[in-house]
C-alpha cells in the first residue's frame, strides 16, 4: 500500500482568514492535537513575518515531537536565515521556500523572466540546504503555470536538492483532470522526479479543491497539503478530514495515511473554537449535518441498516452516536466528557467556573449542543481581559427611541454610561463609546444565524477600525444585543492595553 504524507498547514494558511489568529499558547494547543491525530508535516508558520509567528515557531518545535516542524519563507536569503533560527529546537525540520513561476507573478509580481526565475528558484534550494536537509520548494501559481517550464523548474530544484517540490493552485483555478495531467506531466517528464516528492496545494476557489488534490494523488502526488475545516485564503483550502476519509472509505485505491480518524471531530471542534470560525452545518464529514437525517426515507433505512445512506461510521470520525445530551440536570461529569470529545481538557478548578455558566445558559435553553459548551470553554480566556462587561440594560421597541445603560469594568475600576440610538445594539455601542474615550469605526457586523430556535446561542462577529488598523471581535449570547457588545469590547480588548 502506498503512502501518503499529510502536510497540514492549519496554523500557517489557515490562520491567515481575517479573524482567525491564534496566540502562541493557542497554536501549541492546535499543533499537540495534530500530533495526536498523527499528520506527518505541521506547517507552523512564517518566521519573518512577525515576531509573533517568529515564536510560535520557536515553541512549537518545543512542544512537538515527532512531527516535522515546517516553517515558510521566500526564496529570499534573510527569510530563509530567519527561518533557520526559529527551527532550531525542532527535532525534525524543513524548510519551505519557493517563488512565482506563472506568467502572472513573472512579469506583474516580480517584472522578471523565467530565466532569472529559475535561478533565484535554485539558489533559495541551495541556502537553505545549508541548514537543513529536508527542503521543500513551492512553485507559486503553479496551476497557471506552462507544464513546459514548470517542468524546468521542479527538475532544476530537485538537482539542487529539493526533497519535497509542492505544486500549488494558488488561485483554485483548475480543474481536476487539468491538475491530473499537471502532475501526471511532471512524473513522465522531470529527470530525477523520484528523487523527491511531488506534493498538491490546492485552493477552494471553485469548490475544486479536494478534487484537485485527489487527482494530484491518483497521478503521483505523494504528499497533500491540507488543512482542518478546510480553512485558509479565501474560499479556504483542500480539508484534511475529506482526504482522510476519502482514502479511508476507497480501500482499493491502496493509498494510506497515519492519520487517527477517530480525532477527526475533536480536532476540528477545538480549531473551530480556538479561531472562532463556525463549520457549516453540511460540512463534509465535520458539518452538523454531515450525519443527520430528516427525510423519513432516510430515517427508515438508516435504521434498517446504517450503510443505506451512510457511507461513513460516524465512530470513524470520533462522533459519538450515543451522544450525551446536555441539560440544566447534567452534572459535571457529563460536561467535563463532552468536553473531552470536543478536544478541550479542563481542570477541576476551571471545570467549576466553566459548569456555573453551564447551569445559567441550560436553565434559557432546552438543550446546550456543543458550539455552547466550547464558548462556555472559551469564555475563560475572556476573564483574563482588561475590559469586561459588567452589566447592560437595553430598552427598545417598536415607536420608541432605544436606550442603553452600560456598565464596564477596566482594570477593577467600574464605569458606567447611558446613550440612545437607532436601535438597541447602536445604543449601547454609543454607550461603550462614552467610557472607552477612543475614536473606533464599526467597519463590519455579522451574526450568525439562530437555526435551532430563538433559546440558541446568538454569535457575533466584529471588525472595529482604530488608529488605522483592523482589530477583530467576537461574542456570544443567548441574548443578541449582549453578543454584540460583548464581540465590540473583545475588539477593544486588543488594542487597549
Amino acid at each position: 500500500m502506498d503512502r501518503l504524507f499529510i502536510f497540514d498547514t492549519t496554523l500557517r494558511d489557515g490562520e491567515q482568514v481575517p479573524g482567525c489568529q491564534l496566540n502562541t499558547i493557542e497554536k501549541i494547543q492546535v499543533a499537540k492535537a495534530l500530533e495526536t491525530l498523527g499528520v506527518d508535516v505541521i506547517e507552523a508558520g512564517f518566521p519573518i513575518s512577525s515576531p509573533g509567528d517568529f515564536n510560535s515557531v520557536v515553541e512549537i518545535s518545543k512542544a512537538v515531537t515527532w512531527p516535522t516542524i515546517c516553517a515558510l519563507t521566500r526564496g529570499v536569503q534573510k527569510d530563509i536565515d530567519v527561518a533557520a533560527e526559529a527551527l532550531k529546537y525542532a527535532k525534525n525540520k524543513r524548510i519551505h521556500t519557493g517563488i512565482g513561476t506563472s506568467e502572472f507573478h513573472i512579469r506583474h509580481k516580480f517584472n522578471s523572466t523565467q530565466d532569472e526565475i529559475l535561478e533565484r528558484a535554485v539558489a533559495a534550494v541551495k541556502h537553505a540546504k545549508k541548514y537543513v536537509e529536508d527542503v521543500e520548494f513551492y512553485c507559486e501559481d503553479a496551476g497557471r503555470t506552462d507544464n513546459v517550464y514548470l517542468a524546468r523548474v521542479v527538475e532544476a530544484v530537485i538537482k539542487a536538492g529539493a526533497t519535497v517540490v509542492n505544486i500549488p493552485d494558488t488561485t483554485g483555478y483548475c480543474l481536476p483532470w487539468d491538475y491530473g495531467e499537471k502532475i501526471k506531466f511532471l512524473m513522465e517528464n522531470v529527470k530525477g522526479v523520484h528523487n523527491a516528492v511531488l506534493s498538491t496545494h490546492c485552493h477552494n476557489d471553485l469548490g475544486m479543491a479536494t478534487a484537485n488534490t485527489m487527482a494530484g494523488v491518483m497521478n503521483g502526488a505523494r504528499q497533500v497539503e491540507v488543512t482542518i475545516n478546510g480553512i485558509g485564503e479565501r474560499a479556504g483550502n483542500t480539508s484534511l478530514e475529506e482526504i482522510a476519509m476519502i482514502l479511508k472509505c476507497h480501500k482499493g485505491l491502496n493509498i494510506d495515511t497515519q492519520i487517527n480518524t477517530q480525532k477527526i471531530y475533536s480536532t476540528s471542534r477545538l480549531v473551530s473554537g480556538l479561531m472562532n470560525m463556525p463549520v457549516q452545518p453540511n460540512k463534509a464529514v465535520v458539518g452538523r449535518n454531515a450525519f443527520a437525517h430528516s427525510s423519513g426515507i432516510h430515517q427508515d433505512g438508516v435504521l434498517k441498516n446504517r450503510e443505506s445512506y451512510e457511507i461513513m461510521d460516524p465512530n470513524d470520525v470520533g462522533i459519538d452516536q450515543n451522544s450525551i445530551v446536555l441539560t440544566a440536570r447534567s452534572g459535571r461529569a457529563a460536561l467535563k466528557h463532552r468536553l473531552s470529545v470536543l478536544g478541550v481538557e479542563v481542570e477541576n478548578g476551571k471545570l467549576d467556573a466553566i459548569y456555573e455558566e453551564f447551569l445559567k445558559l441550560a436553565d434559557k435553553k432546552k438543550d446546550v449542543n456543543d458550539d455552547d459548551v466550547l464558548l462556555l470553554a472559551g469564555k475563560e480566556r475572556s476573564e483574563k481581559q482588561r475590559i469586561k462587561l459588567d452589566y447592560l440594560q437595553v430598552t427598545s421597541g417598536v415607536g420608541v427611541k432605544s436606550v442603553a445603560s452600560v456598565g464596564l469594568v477596566i482594570a477593577g475600576e467600574k464605569f458606567e454610561a447611558a446613550a440612545s440610538g437607532n436601535g438597541p445594539v447602536d445604543a449601547a455601542i454609543k454607550a461603550l463609546k462614552q467610557i472607552i474615550k477612543r475614536k473606533m469605526i464599526l467597519r463590519e457586523f455579522t451574526i450568525q444565524a439562530i437555526d435551532k430556535g430563538s433559546d440558541d446561542m446568538g454569535k457575533v462577529h466584529m471588525q472595529v477600525e482604530h488608529d488605522g488598523s483592523v482589530y477583530y471581535g467576537f461574542g456570544a449570547n443567548t441574548d443578541i444585543v449582549a453578543a454584540s457588545v460583548e464581540a465590540y469590547i473583545n475588539a477593544i480588548n486588543k488594542f487597549v492595553k
